[in-house]
């Protein structure tokens, strides 16, 4: 076992940067990539080498076009391509990976200041390439190269190139200072955010993971070029230090880390990257057969089906891929639908998770969905460390030493089988398993395995514990966590909350129909309370006029009106009564030789009305002049019920025919004939209206009572109008 020196510093932590010693002394480069209209994609020009140098016919990069103009990059305003380049070997320096970013960018043809005859179409589409010896970077160089691809475009003159040239002389400036060269841990700094990586895959972040460090054949799908290769990006950053090196992951054949690769012989615990590189990290997925490709065009498509390439990691915009995913994958991943498609039946059986793995990953997501912020996602709301970009990287690493530790351990008690002082006294049986006997199985026949096993110390369960980060059995939380989980993974708030839509319309249209129903019959219940309300005032208001105008006779009432009634009859009298004195009534005798009377009335003619039951009497004055007299009302002798008799009314003379008809036996003619003939009593000297005799009278008040009593109704009042000249 090696020795434990706080103060010594590993030799194998050197090794890293031995690759980046081998590579710092390329200087960033910039291009421009066109698409012409009928040669298509090919690089305009170079900035950073001489004069007439092309580096890409040099190194045979003739697929550098097609990886910097993604395909679908025309569908957005700006898009971001990443992919590998292999630079050759030289008399110094062995055969090494660059990476490459493109940021393409189109605009209209008709805003060109400069039109080249060579612009045939109505835009214009170019892209500004950046290739570097390290993706470090990369997530500071974005940003830059984004904003100088736009002041570009905005010059609207494209052979104006005073703007790329001052760019790359920056980064080449900024290499030389050492500043795209620094020891220091910038993987935090590239690909996606992890808390959106997590949040996004949830418990399948951990079976990407688990199934990057068995080498299949992953493919990658996406129509954002961008977000593809930062996917991958980020998910390759979860393996500890791999970032820095990649220096074999552009090609098949390459191999140089292995070939410079030693076990360490000393420790330094204080220092992070002394304990990673002691414990073997990173697990090399990237050499002898492996390829590494964030964005991968048609036209590699025989790389990928070459015999010498046994598994990668690419990417792809191109949805021919699809189509032929069997043959080109074990397993795809399609950001577009979040689905994750295993192919191959033996990987998907090693990637199944153990309790242990679940319940590892499920306390991850659970961290980062309750410090979920939608307005700053890769910062948690709470602004603490728990659910941050650091927590989740670490908590990953924790993992893989814990890992490695227990493969170590496994290896240790198959060698000493039987032998029960070989197993640690803290730990029970195989600690392995808990991370799955069937991929740890798996991943022990792969090239990563074979590297990492050959290179580090046999005894690492020393240095870290050899136990699951969440070892033991399930329990009742692990139910209800994977319970709640698969209640979440289906979606049922999204999908009752359109039904819960749907329905709260319906009740709410229901309820306001029923209130309309109910408010209707609420109005026509009043309405019909109000009608007959209205109906039962009425009847009560008919009811008080009836027995007020009834025929009644009540004694005392009609001695108490009868001097008004009678004083109403006598002034409407008087009133014709001067009327006619004026205009001449009474002045001579009748003409035809009737004995008119006092009155002037000649030749009386009565007729009875059958339908009014009114008498009326008709003759003629002297002069011939139509007369009319006030008609006597009911109001005024309401108390008094007339009586009709089919008997001719007495006259004053048998020979008297024409004479004044006599009015209606009343109490009120008894005294009109009174107050008449005192009036009357002139020079003419007219013969006054006969008076009824006291037993005409005393028959007449009996007749009325007898028919009031007859009936409860009142009887029709009878007009009584007097003599009118014919």
């Amino acid at each position: 076992m090696a020795s434990v020196d706080n103060d010594a510093v590993a030799s194998n932590g050197a090794t890293p940067s031995n690759g980046d010693a081998e590579r710092s002394g390329f200087v960033p480069l910039v291009a421009v990539v066109d698409f012409h209209h009928h040669r298509g994609p090919e690089v305009e020009r170079w900035f950073g080498v001489d004069e007439g140098r092309d580096p890409a016919a040099e190194w045979d990069w003739s697929l550098l076009p097609f990886m910097a103009l993604s395909d679908g990059a025309h569908a957005s305003t700006e898009d971001f391509s990443y992919f590998t380049l292999v630079r050759p070997a030289s008399e110094d320096a062995p055969a090494t990976s660059l990476f490459g970013i493109s940021c393409t960018r189109q605009m209209d043809a008709s805003q060109l200041l400069v039109r080249p005859p060579d612009v045939t179409r109505s835009t214009v589409q170019k892209a500004v390439v950046v290739i570097a010896d390290t993706p470090q970077f990369f997530g500071m160089l974005r940003e830059r190269l984004s904003v100088v691809t736009s002041a570009w475009f905005m010059q609207r003159e494209f052979t104006d190139t005073e703007i790329l040239r001052r760019f790359q002389e920056s980064l080449a400036d900024e290499k030389e200072r050492g500043q795209l060269s620094e020891e220091v841990d910038r993987d935090q700094y590239l690909g996606m955010s992890l808390r959106e990586l997590v949040r996004e895959f949830r418990w399948q972040t951990l079976v990407l993971l688990k199934c990057c460090l068995l080498q299949p054949k992953m493919l990658f799908f996406g129509s954002r070029c961008e977000r593809l290769c930062m996917m991958q990006f980020s998910l390759i950053s979860l393996i500890p230090g791999l970032l820095r090196n990649l220096q074999d992951s552009a090609g098949p054949d390459m191999n140089s880390y292995e070939a410079k690769l030693s076990r360490p012989t000393s420790l330094r615990t204080s220092d992070r990257n002394s304990l990673l590189a002691y414990m073997g990290l990173p697990l090399q997925i990237f050499g002898k057969g492996s390829l590494f490709g964030p964005y991968t065009p048609l036209q590699q498509l025989d790389l990928l089906a070459d015999f010498g390439t046994k598994s990668y990691v690419v990417g792809s915009t191109n949805s021919l891929l699809l189509q032929q995913r069997d043959r080109y994958s074990d397993i795809l991943i399609n950001l577009d639908e979040d689905t994750i498609n295993i192919t191959s039946p033996s990987l998907r059986s090693a990637l199944a998770l153990s309790h242990s793995d679940r319940r590892w990953i499920d306390f991850i997501t659970q961290e980062v969905n309750d410090t979920w912020d939608d307005a700053n996602p890769q910062r948690p709301k709470t602004m603490g460390y728990r659910g941050s970009e650091e927590f989740i990287r670490l908590q990953f690493e924790e993992y893989l030493l814990s890992l490695i530790s227990a493969v170590k351990y496994r290896n240790y008690l198959s060698q000493n089988t039987g032998n029960p002082k070989a197993m640690l006294p803290h730990i029970e049986g195989d600690p392995s398993y808990d991370f799955g006997n069937e991929w740890i199985e798996y991943w022990m026949r792969t090239e990563n395995y074979r590297v990492w096993n050959m290179n580090t110390d046999s005894h690492l369960f020393d240095i870290v514990e050899p136990r699951h980060p969440c070892a033991g059995g399930l329990s009742i939380d692990d139910i209800q966590r994977r319970i709640q989980q698969q209640v979440q993974d289906l979606h049922l708030d999204e999908r009752f909350a359109v039904g819960k839509e749907v329905l709260g319309r319906n009740l709410a249209a229901g309820r306001e129909k029923a209130s309309t129903l109910f408010n209707k019959f609420y109005a026509d219940m009043e309405t019909l309370r109000e009608a007959q309300r209205k109906r039962a005032d009425e009847s009560r208001a008919e009811q008080l006029g009836a027995d007020k105008n009834g025929y009644k006779v009540d004694a005392a009432k009609t001695q108490q009106t009868v001097g008004t009634r009678a004083s109403a009859y006598i002034g409407s009298w008087t009133t014709w009564a001067g009327q006619k004195r004026k205009e001449g009534w009474g002045r001579s005798g009748s003409s035809n030789g009737s004995s008119g009377g006092g009155w002037g009335f000649g030749s009386v003619r009565k007729s009875r009305n059958i339908t009014t039951n009114t008498l009326s009497d008709s003759g003629s004055e002297k002069n011939g002049t139509a007369l009319s007299s006030p008609t006597l009302s009911t109001s005024g002798f309401a108390g008094v019920a007339p009586v009709l008799t089919d008997s001719p009314p007495r006259r004053e003379s048998e020979d008297n025919d024409k004479g004044r008809p006599l009015t209606q036996h009343s109490f009120s003619e008894s005294v009109l004939d009174g107050v008449v003939s005192g009036e009357e009593s002139g020079p003419s000297n007219p013969t006054s209206p006969r008076k009824p005799t006291a037993s005409e009278r005393d028959e007449t008040m009996a007749e009325a009572k007898e028919s009031h009593e007859i009936g409860e109704e009142a009887v029709q009042p009878v007009t009584i109008n007097p003599v009118e000249a014919k």
